[in-house]
């Protein structure tokens, strides 16, 4: 299990970007606010994945 995850990294980076940059579309291009919460949510689960937590999250 641990071999495949580190041959396929590349393409977990990949899908996991490409999902995040669609939604990011789609919460931009529809008037609701409902679609920007969600992505707001998914953007903090980012955050903590890339432990971008206290000092060390962007401004």
């Amino acid at each position: 299990m641990f071999t495949f995850i580190i041959n396929h990294f590349t393409d977990f980076i990949m899908a996991f970007t490409s999902i995040v940059t669609g939604a990011s579309a789609l919460a931009a291009l529809t008037p609701t606010d409902k679609d920007d919460k969600v992505m707001t949510k998914v953007k903090n689960v980012l955050d903590i994945c890339a432990l971008n937590v206290g000092n060390a999250k962007p401004a």
